[in-house]
This record gives C-alpha cells, structure tokens and sequence, in this order.
C-alpha cells in the first residue's frame, strides 16, 4: 500500500531542465503490466548502476510522448518500501511533450554501486475498445499499445516483462522473440543492452469484460459542525466509457440471459467510513431503494444499483450522502486552533477513474486564520461564502480541483483554523432573540386597540 507521503505526479514542468548522467545505467529492470481492469497498472523493479567516478543522487523516470495527460499516478520507493520525492522536469535534448520526473534518492550511489527503486504508474484510457461497437450479447475486446522496452534516458543492460490480462482470450499479441504465453500472462524478454529512449511497439488485443466505468465529473461538499457531526454530499455523474451498444436494447434478452451481459453494469461497490449514518442514495426521480448496505468490521459496504443497466456509451448520475461523527476527523491543537483532517476524494468504486473533481469544505461560522495543506498537486479555486440555517455571518467555504484522478489519489487535506468556543452559543442566542422579538410582538400586538369608535364608558347614577 503506498502511503501518504508517497508523492505524486505534479502537472507544471519545472523551470531547469535536466541533464542524464551518462554515468548510470539499469542493470537490470523487471516490470509488470497489469490490464486485467479499465486502468493499466504498471509496476516492477530497477537495479540502478553508477558507473561513473562521483556518486549520483537522483535518478531520471521518462514516458514516451503518446502518454501525456494519461498518467494519473506515479509513486517511487526504495527498496525498504520507503517513499521517495519526486518531481516533474524536462530534459535537455528532449521535446516539452515527454514526461520526466526526477527521483530524489534517500542515499547517493557510489560509484561501482548499485541501488534498488521500486515504481507504481496508474494510467487512464490506455485501452481502447475494438471493436468500438458491439450488440448487447457480443464480448467486449480492448487494445493495448505500450512499448516493448522500458522507456528511460538510460541504457538497460537486462529486462523482463510481463503482462496479464483477466481472461485466456487473448486475440492477438505482439511477439518480440522472445516471447511466451502462459495462460493469461504473456512474458516478454530478456532484452539485453538496450540503448536509451528505445521504443518497440508492445500491442496486445483481448478480452476485457471488467466494468469501464468512469466518474466523469464529481462535486464533493464535506460541511463541518462543531456539534459533532460532519456532513458529506456527493454529486456523482458516472458514464460506461467500453464498447458502445450497437443496436437496440432488449430488456426481456437482458432479464432472460443474465450470463451474456458480460459488459453492462448492474451495479458496484462503494466503501463508506465505518462510523457513517444517515445515508442516502437519489437520483433526480427522488430515492433509489435498490441499494443495500453492509457493515463491515472497518468499513460500511454500499452496494449501488442504478435504476437502469450501463452499456457502452450510456450516462446517469446520482447523489450519495452521509454523516459520520466529527471526532476522528477533527482535533484541538491549543487554545482556540483546530486542525481537520478529511480526505479530499473517497472511494467511489474499485479500479475507479475519475475524470474531473471538485471538493468543497464548508467551515464553521467565524473562523480565521485558515491554512490548507494538499496531499498532492491541486488547483485551489478562490475560497467561497455560503449561508446555512439562522446564519447571518457567512461560512468560508475552501474549494479544490483535480482532473485524472484514481485510487492513489484517495488522501487527507488538512485545513488548520482559529474558533472560538462561545460561537456554539451563536445560533442558540438568535434563535432566543428571535423568540423574544415574536412574543414582544404579539404581547404589545394584544394590548393595542385598533377600534375606529369612541370607548363608551358606564355612566354613574
């Protein structure tokens, strides 16, 4: 699991470009690619050699021009599984349309050393549907194209690769020699001295029934209370971005055959934080009954039905909300600060992807003093003001972006404030006031006399 400090793809290009140091080289790199869900993990192993005569503190990870905007994540450790930093650069003698980051390693290579990293990359809409298009009974078949060799400003002395997919159907592939197939793993390599930006194109043409679903836009509201509670509200507009449905769609086919819809979508699964309640699935025809909850030992288990089963090229959208309790989430520093902590994206579903985000994070009335700290690269959206029930000072409201987003992507944003306590009194004493102000109306309203004639008064004998 790669943790919180594991640092993440950032977009800008940094100013000074980088030069490669000829004097490193892979010694060996053993990589893994994963295509068995809409997205294509790619992870493995570099055995990094200094072969020049001063140590070397950093080293190079590049991507081929054709994968620009579809790299959502990217993580580097050491060998004891430690998170290394990492930034985005370019390279001398390199267009602006290849991706670079710089590794920063925990400790320099020495010269006629060796050192071992290990690497994550997440990539989004790296496989495409073909056919296209398909009848409501067809199987779906994807393409993937990636390269051969292992893209880098060094020379690769030894490779290896592997690549699974989730079914034996395997249609076509490429055959580099030397290649084999085992099941549904297609091993390529060992390539030996591969000289550096090397590209061979690696194509594999399969079966891929996994669900392609993708968030194309989500609207996150997490409104904070200093009464306990913490409110989350989520604007979901979801869309089957596989093989689009050629033809018509048969209800009594779909009901009648349930094994031959093997690319639709019935439904997913969504986890909740253990302690939410209250929660509540609609669309815009009001609640959707057909969804079940499960708790579980560390977490709630949603499972969702939409009203209607995603084909290819079919949209919906929905609102998914819940409380959860503010205490595991928000925490007293010292005299009048707090610091909450809440993630900026949640889970939505496995293998997600997530096209576009918008968090908003509601804050108490009358804090001050506000600091935001992302976990990753965000484009912060000038802060808001909204007004709730019986406000009459309105509450900031922190907004943030992101487009590309995954699983990887599912951390904290700290936000640290001033608050004073006697705020809590600050709705009670309106609503008192408020009171006050209506029976002192009436009670001078009663005893006011709005009569047009004379007051007769009794006559004394």
């Amino acid at each position: 699991m790669w943790k919180f400090l594991t640092v993440f793809a950032v977009l800008a290009i940094a100013n000074a470009a980088e030069n490669v140091n000829p004097s490193i080289i892979n010694k060996n790199v053993e990589r893994s690619i994963d295509l068995n869900s809409q997205l294509v993990k790619i992870t493995g192993t570099i055995t990094i050699e200094n072969t020049g005569k001063q140590a070397a503190s950093s080293y190079l990870i590049g991507f081929e021009r054709d994968l620009q905007g579809i790299v959502s994540f990217i993580g580097v450790q050491d060998s004891q599984k430690n998170p290394l930093k990492i930034s985005s650069v370019a390279v001398v003698g390199q267009g602006t349309n290849e991706l670079f980051y710089n590794v920063q390693l925990r400790q320099s290579i020495e010269p006629g050393k060796t050192t071992t990293i290990i690497f994550e990359i997440v990539l989004t809409k790296a496989l495409t549907p073909y056919p296209t298009s398909i009848t409501q009974k067809e199987k779906q078949l994807v393409r993937y194209f990636g390269n051969h060799y292992f893209y880098s400003p060094y020379t690769t002395r030894s490779q290896k690769t592997e690549v699974s997919v989730n079914s034996r159907a395997v249609e076509s592939y490429s055959k580099l020699k030397p290649v084999s197939q085992t099941d549904s793993t297609l091993s390529y390599g060992p390539y030996e001295n591969i000289a550096a930006f090397s590209v061979d194109p690696l194509t594999v043409h399969y079966e891929n029934n996994a669900p392609f679903l993708t968030v194309t836009k989500l609207e996150r509201t997490i409104e904070i209370s200093h009464w306990g509670n913490i409110a989350v509200e989520e604007s979901i507009e979801i869309r089957h971005t596989g093989a689009k449905l050629k033809g018509p769609f048969s209800r009594y086919d779909y009901q009648r055959e349930t094994t031959a819809n093997h690319h639709s979508i019935r439904s997913y699964r969504t986890i909740l934080p253990a302690l939410a309640h209250s929660i509540y699935y609609r669309d815009m025809n009001g609640n959707i009954s057909t969804s079940s909850v499960k708790p579980r030992k560390e977490y709630i288990e949603l499972e969702l039905k939409p009203r209607f089963p995603l084909f290819g090229g079919w949209q919906s959208s929905y609102v998914l909300g819940y409380s959860i309790p503010s205490y595991p989430y928000l925490f007293r520093k010292s005299s009048g600060e707090f610091t909450l902590k809440v993630r900026l994206l949640d889970h939505l579903f496995d293998d997600m992807a997530v096209d576009e985000l918008e968090t908003r994070i509601v804050l108490p009335v009358g804090v001050s003093d506000i600091k935001v700290k992302t976990p990753y690269e965000v484009k912060r959206l000038p802060d808001g003001v909204t007004y709730k029930y019986l406000d009459n000072i309105g509450r900031t409201v922190i907004r943030a972006s992101k487009t590309n987003l995954v699983e990887q992507h599912i951390q904290d944003i700290e936000i640290t404030y001033t608050w004073k306590t006697h705020m809590l009194l600050h709705e009670p004493i309106l609503v008192s006031l408020a009171l006050f102000l209506i029976f002192a109306i009436v009670i001078i309203y009663v005893r006011l006399d709005f009569s047009i004639g004379k007051p007769e008064h009794s006559k004394k004998d």
